[in-house]
């Protein structure tokens, strides 16, 4: 499943880079944008399941390659600080030491993405995506003629949708009413501190590759992402007085 995440995003990529936008029906424009925004998001989960030793189970080896080609690709990420920061949400759901959660002052969504953001592009990363991306792009346009509208189009702006869909999907929609009771006691009766959303299973793919599962993630994160709409649980968990999401 992985190995063919890669090849539809390559392969993608190749086509809509080459192809003349000019006698593309406007129609196809925005399938053709979500679609390659749906295979970035699909690199990232690449990488977040060879985290957790899901590709293949058994081959640190091979998930860690899997997983650094997959964020190399994604955004030219560092595979080490995305899995440091990865177990440190695992570890600490909801808490102010979680990578991934508010820290008790960005509480609006808008202020929670950049801290979220924040959070895996420090410095020394912020280098290394603009001048990886820069480099590449310009030997995309320059060395092989390929159009920078297309690049703009069907590369770089699904980077940052993705990075939208995999905050929403992914932290802020089962992790929000965590923040909603979050206290300095830490009164939070789910210890994961993450609901699911149990759309149908079409819609679960589409909208994040079945996070919306994200209890069942929690609770058995050697899964790979394929095999959570399967997942029997044997009670609903929410947060105390806060019914379900």
């Amino acid at each position: 499943m992985a190995l063919l995440i890669m090849l539809l995003w390559l392969s993608s990529l190749e086509f809509l880079a080459l192809i003349d936008i000019r006698q593309l029906s406007l129609l196809w424009f925005l399938p053709a944008i979500l679609g390659r925004t749906f295979l970035q998001t699909g690199l990232f989960i690449v990488a977040h399941d060879a985290i957790h030793g899901a590709i293949l189970p058994g081959s640190l080896r091979l998930n860690y390659w899997f997983g650094q080609l997959a964020v190399i690709l994604y955004a030219f990420l560092s595979y080490q600080k995305l899995s440091l920061n990865h177990w440190q949400h695992h570890r600490h759901p909801g808490q102010a030491s979680d990578p991934d959660f508010h820290d008790g002052i960005h509480r609006n969504i808008f202020a929670w993405y950049l801290k979220f953001m924040q959070s895996y592009l420090d410095v020394k990363q912020s280098v290394a995506l603009f001048l990886g991306i820069g480099i590449l792009f310009l030997t995309l346009h320059v060395g092989f003629h390929i159009s920078v509208v297309n690049l703009l189009l069907f590369w770089i702006l699904p980077i940052f949708l993705s990075s939208i869909q995999l905050f929403l999907f992914g932290t802020f929609f089962p992790h929000r009413l965590c923040s909603e009771s979050f206290s300095e006691s830490g009164d939070i009766e789910n210890s994961h501190c993450s609901t699911s959303s149990y759309y149908p299973i079409f819609w679960s793919f589409i909208t994040c590759y079945h996070f919306g599962y994200h209890w069942e993630h929690h609770e058995y994160p050697y899964l790979p992402w394929y095999k959570l709409p399967f997942v029997q649980k044997s009670k609903q968990h929410t947060f105390r007085g806060l019914g379900n999401f």
